[in-house]
């Protein structure tokens, strides 16, 4: 991929020198953008905070900052990082939460063997969605050690940012083409990760790990 334009490079400069005004100019340029992200992943509730996380989360990784990449494409990779571990400590309260009320005296007990049906399929669905996360770790340590940044980028902005395509094209500076390559290539890897694993069918039983 091509360096920064001239003009994102001073901007760059001016930040890691304390320049307040190049600072006020990047919130400026993509405070919106952030905010709307977040608020569709999150909703609006944490929305300010989490803007505020991600521009101090850029400041802080300046020093990291990659002169390559797109600043756009770095500062929403620090949003959806915020946005994944609020979901995250929202699931964690949440899961708390249906603990107790499932316990209180107040819930009306359901009959012994649709609730078993249930758990066992929160378990298997639970499970599955470990084991996707647990993958794409793999594969993301995997493209890490390759540097291979540009696939990184793209799958982000695909897969954790909902972005088209042509979006993901335009904002990375590559093909269309090149941007189905990347998607088809991990949604392959996956596919093949999944044939290796048993997983059962729902009723099956498994024949273990």
């Amino acid at each position: 991929m091509s360096a920064l334009p001239n003009a994102d490079r001073l901007l760059i400069e001016g930040i890691r020198k304390g320049d307040a005004d190049a600072w006020q100019k990047l919130i400026d340029r993509y405070e919106g953008r952030v905010q709307a992200y977040i608020r569709q992943r999150c909703g609006e509730r944490p929305a300010d905070d989490l803007v505020q996380e991600t521009f101090l989360g850029f400041h802080r990784a300046l020093p990291n900052y990659d002169s390559e990449t797109p600043i756009e494409n770095f500062l929403f990779s620090i949003a959806y990082h915020k946005a994944v571990d609020w979901l995250r400590r929202e699931r964690g309260r949440a899961n708390i939460s249906l603990d107790v009320e499932s316990s209180g005296s107040g819930v009306p007990a359901a009959p012994g063997r649709f609730v078993s049906s249930v758990l066992r399929g929160q378990e298997q669905r639970q499970q599955e969605a470990d084991w996707l996360r647990e993958e794409m770790a793999r594969l993301i340590r995997q493209w890490q050690t390759e540097e291979n940044f540009e696939r990184l980028m793209c799958i982000e902005l695909l897969f954790a940012c909902g972005w088209s395509n042509k979006a993901a094209a335009a904002a990375l500076g590559i093909s269309e083409q090149l941007v189905a390559n990347h998607k088809h290539a991990v949604v392959s890897k996956l596919k093949e990760a999944a044939g290796r694993r048993s997983v059962p069918a729902e009723g099956g039983t498994s024949r273990g790990d």
